[in-house]
């Protein structure tokens, strides 16, 4: 049976560095079998329908077409719908979040990192807490959680820390994007 899941693309079309228009983007998941494509801004973020065998591949296969005809690495992460609405319930963040939400805690610095695998409690317990004061950050699964209230060009909390840290790829939207994905699933 055919479910929707969501693919969010790492590092394409940022600054005017890899481009891949969005219509590309889109034949190259068809072409790998992914059904009713869609695509939110042109920062990577696609929503598809297939089977879960297919979203299970799709990662891959759809990285190394890029790779192949754009010249660049554009790393992959999917998640199913419901996988994607967990992660999105489960935001500690905000003031209707479980954990560390507190008054006050706005939706516009909130981001959410989706890790291509589960990082390992070991390596989660290893990250320094207070890396970037004012900022904090917590785990949850294979989802990285940020409240960033210095804002995202401020941080040390980066993509690369948080690589080399948990040893997996991560990906990160902000809360806005996260909620027009939602509607896409809807």
């Amino acid at each position: 049976m055919a479910g929707k899941h969501v693919a969010l693309l790492r590092g394409i079309n940022v600054g005017g560095k890899h481009r891949l228009p969005m219509k590309q983007l889109v034949a190259i998941f068809e072409s790998h079998g992914a059904e009713d494509v869609l695509t939110l801004i042109q920062s990577g973020n696609v929503v598809f329908r297939g089977s879960a065998r297919l979203a299970r591949s799709i990662a891959g296969a759809v990285a190394k077409s890029i790779e192949q005809e754009c010249g660049f690495e554009a790393p992959v992460v999917v998640r199913s719908a419901a996988q994607f609405h967990a992660a999105i319930g489960a935001c500690p963040f905000l003031p209707s979040g479980k954990g560390r939400g507190k008054a006050g805690d706005s939706a516009e610095h909130v981001h959410v990192g989706f890790c291509a695998k589960r990082p390992t409690a070991a390596r989660i317990a290893a990250l320094d807490p207070d890396r970037s004061p004012g900022d904090r950050f917590t785990v949850l699964g294979a989802e990285v959680y940020l409240h960033l209230p210095n804002g995202a060009a401020r941080t040390k909390l980066t993509t690369a820390w948080f690589d080399s840290g948990l040893a997996t790829t991560t990906t990160f939207r902000n809360w806005r994007t996260l909620e027009r994905i939602a509607g896409l699933l809807a």
